[in-house]
């Protein structure tokens, strides 16, 4: 485009490799406030989860029952009596588990993916509603992240770590109302340990909120850099710039390791120091068992019962603290997920939105004041009336505006002062859907697809005739070079048709808006990617396709507009000039001077 100077990068139509503005933003962490939303997230997706919560309730069966079996078998051996039997439950006990376990993982798997692809479309359905201000603020590599590692950290916590984490507390429930009922006084002495590996947990998941946090933020940022860097690698070996972009990408690399090193260092203090705090407390209630059983409080089987429980107790703590560590990482992203869910989309249509019909193409601008940053205009009281059917080419020195008049007639951006009116009516009052509808485009950048020629010249309307699309390809002269691909016009492309050159990328783009048929045109630098004699072809291509169509060319070959019915030049965000190319050059100004300067 041709106001890149004044408009925050990157947006698609924009002309060259940009930095994108990574401005991360430092919120309070709200572990419960973000689990809560995203449980709404999942609304509609979560069907099965019942049967989980009933399958982890008997999985948690096995830890509670199986130490009073083996208690009870310790009492028969030491009475002398048989444990045949006592054995094949307990064997029929395992048995069991491991069929509820299996069961309840399998059922687990479907749902947690339900959930994820229901974020995964959200979260993309979201960002096609946001504004193009929103993506022209933030990197694409760092969006990208967000939509792949972000939601793959939470698809990792569902699928692996909900169901432990319901049949951990099911265990915990259990065996606390089992101890208690052996033995209070034990059950007192094992939930000190329990006590002081909380306290720990609480401690240490503390630090590594923050670190898994700024981990996710880092790598975001890392990933934009790279997709930078391989986007723009000609610009990149063109100024030698690899050994900068090599130092650029170490930087952050070292920055990422550093982070995920601290990170991982505080969390692998959990599992050691709460070992070691779980045998301190196993080896406290032995030594007290031990002495109740000395008096005849406890017997034999009920002390191996007890001390089963309470290794069985507290390992789940010791396994849902680096469950809830685990977390951090999930939670992170989920945060960053829900940052853009909170992003306010494009203006939703008023209720009373005005359908557009047929439009006829009268453009109006009054008092038209616009600035893509606040107290930085870049349109200052524009004022213009544009009869329906006239061809309207714009000029002008790079940032003075062009584009962005552009911008505001599509609505991919709104007037913050003034209106623009399309036959007599505010742009803001038609149907979004119908306005964009009306307007066929042509931008410097030629964005195509991964997709077929015909699919990329027919984006929009793809139930077109191959007829069509053939025709409207001979008439950009594209219809030669497209047969001489290897499959003609059903050539798959690459991402960015990389395949074709600048000037064969245009052409197709040019193709598509001329199959569109739309009544209002735009042309934004359509042939600065062509040699002279595809311009003279494209140039008649574009007298036919605009004739009695209302259109504005942005051009800076002042040759290609000279059948224009009106020029404006445009200057410091206001209109300097106007007329036609003859009342122009008669005028002898700045118009005339340029045209002058390119044509020798």
């Amino acid at each position: 485009m041709a106001d890149q100077n004044n408009i925050p990068p990157v947006s698609a139509g924009m002309k060259g490799p940009h930095k994108g503005l990574h401005r991360p933003v430092e919120k309070p962490r709200d572990l419960r406030g973000t689990l809560l939303r995203l449980w709404k997230l999942t609304k509609g997706s979560r069907k099965g989860l019942g049967w989980i919560l009933i399958l982890s309730a008997l999985a948690s069966a096995s830890a509670i029952l199986s130490p009073l079996v083996i208690g009870r078998a310790v009492n028969m051996v030491d009475s002398g009596n048989p444990v045949i039997s006592i054995l094949m439950l307990l064997a029929g006990l395992y048995l069991c588990d491991w069929f509820v376990r299996f069961s309840q993982q399998f059922l687990m798997a479907s749902v947690g993916q339900r959930m994820i692809c229901q974020i995964r479309i959200t979260l993309f359905n979201a960002m096609k509603k946001l504004p193009l201000a929103f993506f022209d603020r933030r990197q694409h590599g760092e969006l990208m992240s967000r939509l792949t590692n972000d939601v793959d950290n939470i698809s990792t916590t569902i699928s692996n770590s909900l169901t432990q984490m319901l049949t951990y507390v099911f265990t915990v429930i259990g065996i606390f109302c089992i101890m208690v009922s052996l033995s209070p006084l034990l059950t007192v002495v094992s939930l000190v340990g329990v006590g002081l590996i909380l306290l720990l947990t609480r401690t240490v998941t503390s630090h590594t909120r923050k670190l898994f946090s700024r981990q996710q933020k880092i790598l975001g940022k890392l990933n934009g850099q790279i997709e930078e860097t391989i986007s723009g690698e000609n610009i990149v070996k063109a100024f030698c710039r690899e050994e900068d972009v090599i130092e650029q990408f170490e930087e952050s690399n070292e920055e990422l390791c550093k982070t995920a090193t601290r990170a991982l260092i505080w969390s692998g203090y959990l599992m050691p120091l709460t070992n070691v705090i779980n045998n301190l407390s196993y080896v406290g209630i032995s030594i007290v068992s031990g002495v109740m059983a000395v008096n005849g409080d406890l017997s034999i089987g009920m002390i191996s019962s007890f001390l089963l429980y309470v290794r069985q107790f507290s390992r789940p703590f010791v396994d849902m603290a680096n469950i809830y560590n685990n977390f951090q990482t999930a939670v992170a992203g989920a945060e960053r997920i829900l940052d853009i869910l909170d992003e306010l989309p494009e203006p939703q249509d008023a209720p009373d939105a005005r359908p557009l019909v047929s439009p006829k193409g009268e453009i109006e601008l009054q008092n038209v004041t616009f600035g893509y940053m606040s107290g930085v205009p870049i349109l200052k009281n524009i004022s213009l009336k544009i009869p329906a059917g006239t061809r309207t080419a714009i000029v002008g020195t790079t940032g003075a505006g062009k584009t962005t008049i552009i911008n505001l007639l599509t609505r991919f951006y709104d007037v913050t002062g003034g209106r623009i009116l399309l036959d007599g009516h505010d742009l803001r009052e038609y149907r979004m859907k119908d306005l964009r509808n009306s307007f066929g485009v042509v931008l410097q950048d030629s964005a195509l697809f991964a997709a077929s020629v015909r699919e990329n010249i027919s984006y929009g309307r793809e139930e077109t005739d191959i007829t069509e699309i053939e025709a409207a390809a001979r008439a950009v002269g594209a219809d030669a070079f497209i047969k001489r691909l290897p499959q003609g016009y059903d050539t798959v492309l690459t991402q960015g048709g990389t395949e074709l050159s600048q000037g064969e990328r245009q052409l197709l783009t040019i193709a598509r808006a001329m199959l569109t048929d739309a009544p209002i045109l735009i042309l934004d630098e359509a042939t600065s990617s062509v040699d002279t004699v595809t311009e003279q072809r494209i140039r008649d291509a574009v007298l036919h396709m605009t004739a009695g169509r209302t259109s504005f060319i942005i051009a800076h070959r002042l040759s290609t507009i000279k059948d224009s019915d009106l020029i404006l030049l445009l200057e410091n965000g206001q209109i300097a000039e106007k007329g036609n190319h003859a009342e122009l050059m008669a005028l002898n100004g700045k118009y005339a001077s340029m045209y002058r300067t390119q044509m020798g």
